[in-house]
Order: C-alpha cells, then structure tokens, then sequence
C-alpha cells in the first residue's frame, strides 16, 4: 500500500467494511494495560529454542549489554568475553521471602580462557528503588553457577567431580523459606546423561535475594567494554538455554514485557497544501534477525472495528517502521495500534499489538505542552517526572535533546564497525523509550537530537564535516565536526527524527540528513531547528575548551572570540525562520523548538565555586552568529523553548538593547548530570532592572560573550548529595517544563516543575522560584509588559 495513503482512500476501505485480519479481538486499549501481578505457580520456560537467530532476545529480557549478546541456534549466547554480561528476566522477581522457588538453565562454555569469570544465575539484583528497570543495570547480586570446574554458590565453593570441557551443564536450584531466611540448594548435572557432578547448599538472608533475577557470563569480573581491553580483564565465554523458573516466591507482571514493538512516536501537523493534515508515526522493534518477520502493519478503529491503513518494512539501521499518512482526518480523536506478527522456527507466530490514541487537532483557544530535557541515567527510570507529565495531560510532548549519555547502561561507547555502533546507540535509546512511552502513546512528540544523542560530549557540527585529529579527543568534547561515520549520524536521525513532519530543506550536508521544519499544530506554528549542525568549531578561534579566559578579568568581552564567518544555525535555518516568521496562515502564536537557549545563562561548573568564563558549548556563542539567529526569529514573536544546560531558566534576548527581542524558556534536565549555576551576583557582574518579584540573580545583564540578556527566573541547583536517585535528581535541579499556549488572548504560561513532587496537589513549592510566569505574544518582539 502507498505510504501517502489518502484521508479518501482510508474512508473507501472503511465503507466497504474491509477489516484487519489475522490479529483477533476489537478491544481498544489507550494506554498500557493494567499490570496484572500474580505469583510464579505455573512453571515459565525461556523461548529461545523456537527464536530465530538475531540480536534481541526477546520481549521478556534485557540484555547487557545488548550489543554483545545474540540467540544463536536457539541459546542466549554472549559472543564476548567481557565481564558480568547479564540477561535480566523483565517479568519475575523476587518479592515473596516466606515461599519457595525453583530455577534451572543450561549452561554452555564455548570459550576457555586462562581467567574464567564463571556463569549461572543471579538472584536479589537491585537498586535502592528494587525497581524492576533499575535493577536490571545493578552489576551485583547473590552469584551463583560454574567456574573453573568448580560449583559456586555465593561464597561457597566445591569442586565438580567432572570437568566441565565441552560439557552443557544444567544448574538446578531450589529456594525454601526458613525462618527469614532462604535455604538454597544449588545442583549440576550433565544434561546429556543427567549425571550430578556438584551440589551444594548454602542458607541466606532471605532479604539478599529480593529483585531481579539474572543469567551471568563471567560473574566474577568487572565489566569493561568489550573494544581494546586487555587478556587479563576478559574471562571466558557461555551461551545459556533452557531457563526455567517456578514459585510462590515470584512476582510475575507479564505487562513488564518490553517489546516486540517497544515504542511509539507520533506527529501531526497541517501542512497547508493539498496533503492536508500529515500523520506520521514510528514504531520502534527490537533488533530482528533476517528470517524474522520484517513488517509493521498500522490500523486504526472505526466503528468498533480495525481497518489496516499501511504496512512498512523495518528499517535494519535503527530497527523502526515509519508511516506517513496524508489527509489524516484531525477532527476526531482516532485509536490506532501497530502490530507485528512474530514468527518462530516452528511456524508458529505471535502477534504483538501497541495500542494508541491521535488526538484530534486540539480546537479550542489552548494548547498545553510539556518540555523535556536532558536524562542522565543515574535518575533512570524518571519515574517522578513521567508519571507528572501523564497527570498533566498535555496535548503536545517536546524532548529538546540528551535522551541519551554515553554513560548510559555501562559497557562504554562503540564507535566501530557501525554494525556494533548503531546496536551500542539504540540499547542506550530504549532506556529513553523504556521510561517515557506511555508520555507519547497518546500525543504527538517532537524529539530532537543534541551532542550526546551522537554520543558526543559536546558537538560543533560543523556543517556535517568529519572530526579530524580524533587521537586528540576520543571523548568528543572539543573538536569540532562529527566523530562517527555518517551511516550511524543518519541512523540517530532517523530514530528520533523519522516521525516529525518532513524536513523543509532535505538536502543532505556532507551525507547528514537535515530535518529543520516547521509544524502547525493546535492553533500554533512551531520551528524546529538543529542548534548544533551547522555551528563553527572552537578551533576556528584556536581555543582551548574549558581552559581559555580562566585568566582574565570576569568583565572583560573579548573580541578576539567574536570574529567575522562564524556559524550558529547557518544560513540555510536563518533564511527559513525569516520565512516562516512572516508566515501566519492557519495560526495567531508561535513557538521555536531546539536544543539549548541563546546564551550564556551559567556562570559558575560543575561545582557552585567554580567559575567557568567561556562556556562555548552554549549557543550565547558566536555572538555574532547568536545575533543573526535572533534577528531571523524577532518577527515572529515566538517563545523559544528549549533545554541543554541543566539550568532551568526564564530569559529575554536583548540584541541592539535590552529586552528587545524574544523570551526564552530552557526547561529544567529530567535528571541533571553535569551541574551548571547562574550566579552573577557572587561575581560582581553589573545588572539593572531587577524583576518586580526581586529573587537574586535576575535582571539585565550581559552574558560573559557580551550578550544582553535579561534573567526572570533560574532554577539553581544544590550539589546532589544523596544516595537515592530520586533525591539526588531532585537536589541537582532537574525537572521539566510546560508551557500553555493561549491563542485567544495570545500568551504562554510557563510553569517549571521540580523533580520529586506531585503537580497534582498543586503546591507553590512544586515550582522553582519566579514560575509560573505568563508573558504576552508582543513582549517576544519587545513590546514588554512583564517586569
């Protein structure tokens, strides 16, 4: 079927009755399904022996990491022999101390190696939340399986009567509650013959063994990447079949499933032209093998009935399917779901369904919006700030950037070969989709790549050139250009990126796919922009990052940081937003959406003592360049919306004075990592005009590259102290955003809301100092009323 399906051809297939076949049931489910929680009394048994071989291992796992695992002629096979790689069940956990379980797997060595690491099982793998997400990053545990011809039970230890060798052992254990405490009863046996060779017993703490349970190759070691390591961090190698798990001791959530379709991402948008109203929605898998099932089928619900629109073969570099839908009927709200018939060796299949709802193009006056930012995952899985943003309600979901860190799940970054890259990418990306899939289920998202999205520490792109002089910065953080290759740059494209309205100007810069575009939506005109793609480099200007202008005088704007040819947005984004400023069909309000604000709103990082003078990374630089982005986007009087610093802040733009320009509303971070402060005050930095509400730190000032700018309102950090993630978010200043567009009156409403709270009770305190704020859509041209 023609991926440009008409709202016409939609309406034909729908008089003739023609109904989806093949997935039973017309029941439609908006949001996840209610979990379910039972305990563990039927037995449950891994499907590997009937998966076709490929990367995922299924919907009930988590791999770690997921690039060096693979189900190869039905077994879970790690194919390095790097330390504590693990395989994490999603739906059994620990949870019932006073009742009895039993686990078995088979394990396999494929590998010796000098240094043996062992493999078995985990049990009591958890977090300080014992969250079943977060725990499956937790590298320690109760260890338990074979290692150097010996059985291992905890500490305890005993030698098999027979070497392992070639052998497939199966390690069998059984778990009875005594007292508060479990006693545990570990036996191998050749699982060929079924001959014991090893037992041992061993009583515990029961209170050990709460949480995840795990399969383990090298147990015993350290985990490092797998690229470049020495022989003596590495130990052998195993594959694992067979595992099985029973008892009143688990927890069993079967919707703690994750996968085969993961996630969705939507967009909506009225393209004024013949196309009318454009759905387009992506739907992301796991990574498939070449004999599974390569489609994605898209139906929607009319009359109680589901009727297939569009069918998309998955994209292999990012492993989504991507629908574009033209004259989508914006007048009602529509359920749709997405489903995938999973095949198995046996001929057998199973479909899997995600279910959804697109909004009708919200009608009335309002629009309300939440913006994201920014998920270092020491705060993984959010789960404060996701459940606030789905009480919320929004119409409209922004994430401006930093879905992912490089530090995101251990194991390091993988650069090359791109097969291994893009795998190391994405299972960082679905920790981004694991945590917030029920915030865009049911409303369009815009997603937008930042720095370490492209697994960089901080990105001048350049125009899309290659970063040069690699050896230089392996991390990625001074140099400007792109340090991976074009394939894996396009490849994150396309992951957040496929579902948005299409590109205004789709021609490739040095191989790099550009989506700058614009979206009307809900009454609003919106601008999306690629901060990051077409900035000049810092070796443009021969400095050092981090380190030039620590010695000079806090006061003083150095010109020699300003000169003539430097890039910001670059031409092609500048001579779009003068376009689209002066376009007001179809809409009265207007918002511009990227990556980080532009200037340089911190003074003091990573400490609140620690003054950082040139921050180059901020887009306050090239000022010049700054300028000419400001001038483009005045006309239209939009709010610029974005994130990146970890600072939540509220400011003005002043370019030939003071406040004569847009406002700019950088959301606090999800889960803030590197910390930045806003304290100009403590540095003596002139200021004037000091807000009505007179809180420290605001005013008109100029930023440390010469920029006016006038600060409203800042959500300064603590230092984040606390061994709770949750806590420590919330000290560092993390949060996000929500911005309400009132077309009627012409405003936007700001509201900036902390990390650990509950925007449902609708306390002050739930706000950083200054929000929320309501400004009119004249005062982003300079016509100021707020002070």
């Amino acid at each position: 079927m023609d991926k440009n399906i008409s709202r016409r051809s939609v309406l034909k297939i729908l008089a003739a009755g023609v109904v989806a076949t093949g997935v039973s049931g017309c029941k439609n489910t908006l949001g996840a399904a209610t979990s379910t929680i039972t305990t563990g009394t039927k037995p449950h048994r891994d499907n590997w022996h009937k998966t076709h071989n490929r990367v995922w291992l299924g919907k009930q796992y988590w791999a770690n990491p997921m690039e060096d695992w693979r189900v190869v002629n039905g077994a879970a096979e790690c194919i390095t022999r790097g330390g504590n790689r693990s395989v994490h069940s999603l739906t059994h956990q620990i949870a019932h101390l006073d009742q009895a379980f039993t686990m078995s797997v088979q394990v396999s060595r494929l590998e010796q190696n000098s240094k043996d690491g062992g493999a078995g099982i985990r049990l009591g793998a958890k977090s300080e939340l014992n969250e079943y997400r977060s725990n499956c990053f937790i590298q320690e545990g109760y260890d338990l399986g074979i290692k150097n011809n010996h059985l291992v039970l905890g500490n305890n230890t005993t030698p098999l009567v027979t070497p392992i060798d070639n052998h497939e052992i199966t390690l069998s254990l059984t778990g009875t509650p005594q007292s508060g405490a479990m006693a545990l009863e570990l036996v191998a046996s050749l699982s060929t013959s079924g001959s014991i060779i090893g037992t041992l017993t061993h009583l515990v703490p029961a209170s050990e063994l709460l949480g995840n349970v795990a399969l383990v190759s090298n147990f015993s070691i350290a985990s490092v990447t797998s690229q470049n390591v020495r022989e003596d961090k590495l130990g052998a190698r195993y594959k694992f079949s067979n595992w099985s798990m029973q008892g009143e001791a688990f927890s069993v959530i079967d919707e703690q499933k994750f996968g085969p379709i993961l996630w969705t991402m939507y967009s909506l948008s009225d393209t004024l032209s013949d196309e009318g109203f454009v759905m387009k929605l992506s739907a992301y898998t796991g990574p498939i093998g070449e004999q599974d099932n390569q489609q994605v089928e898209l139906q929607v619900q009319r009359n109680n009935q589901w009727v297939s629109i569009d069918t998309q073969i998955i994209d292999h570099d990012g492993w989504l399917a991507t629908f574009r839908i033209i004259n989508w009927d914006e007048t009602q709200d529509t359920p749709f779901r997405v489903v995938y018939r999973e095949k198995h060796t046996d001929g057998t299949e199973t479909p899997d369904i995600y279910s959804g709802n697109i909004k009708a193009n919200p009608s009335g006056n309002k629009l309300r919006m939440a913006a994201l930012t920014c998920q270092n995952d020491y705060g993984f899985p959010y789960e404060p700030v996701a459940q606030n943003v789905k009480k919320l309600h929004p119409d409209l979901v922004f994430f401006s950037g930093d879905q992912i860190y490089e530090s995101h799940g251990g194991f390091g970054v993988i650069r090359t070969p791109d097969n291994l890259a893009i795998l190391n990418y994405l299972r960082k990306f679905y920790q981004f989709g694991w945590s917030f899939k029920e915030v865009m289920r049911n409303q369009p998202t815009i997603c937008l790549p930042d720095d370490h999205d492209v697994l960089q520490g901080n990105l001048w792109g350049e125009g899309g050139a290659t970063m040069k002089n690699i050896s230089k910065d392996p991390s990625a953080s001074v140099l400007g250009g792109y340090i991976d290759s074009t394939r894996v740059i396009n490849m994150v494209h396309k992951t957040t990126l496929n579902h948005h309205p299409d590109s205004y100007d789709p021609t490739p810069t040095n191989g790099i796919s550009t989506y700058f575009s614009n979206m009307l939506y809900g009454g609003v005109g919106f601008a999306i922009l690629a901060d990051r793609q077409w900035k000049s480099g810092p070796e443009r200007i021969n400095v050092a990052v981090g380190e030039t202008g620590q010695n000079e005088n806090p006061l003083f704007y150095n010109p020699a940081f300003n000169p003539l040819g430097l890039d910001l947005l670059g031409k092609r984004q500048e001579d779009f937003l003068e376009k689209w400023s002066k376009d007001w069909r179809g809409h009265n309000l207007k918002a511009v959406l990227s990556q980080t604000v532009f200037a340089a709103i911190s003074t003091h990082q990573p400490l609140p003592d620690r003054f950082l003078k040139y921050d180059f990374d901020s887009s306050g630089w090239p000022a010049s360049a700054r300028n000419r982005a400001i001038d483009a986007m005045r006309d239209s009087m939009a709010l610029h919306i974005c994130g990146d610093t970890h600072l939540g802040s509220l400011s003005q733009y002043g370019v030939n004075q003071q406040r004569d320009s847009n406002w700019a509303f950088c959301t606090p971070a999800i889960s803030a990592g590197w910390p930045r402060w806003w304290k100009p005050d403590s540095m003596n930095m002139p200021h004037q005009n000091r807000p009505a509400h007179g809180l420290a730190e605001t005013g008109e000032y100029k930023d440390t590259f010469g920029n006016k700018i006038y600060v409203y309102a800042v959500g300064n950090p603590e230092v984040g102290k606390s061994n709770n993630r949750y806590v420590k978010a919330h000290e560092k200043g993390s949060g996000f955003g929500f911005i309400t567009f009132d077309s009627q009156k012409r405003t936007y409403t700001m509201d900036a809301y902390k990390f650990l709270v509950d925007v449902a009770d609708g306390k002050a305190s739930n706000q950083y100092p200054g929000w929320p704020v309501t400004i009119h859509q004249q005062e982003n041209k300079g016509n100021n009323i707020l002070g």
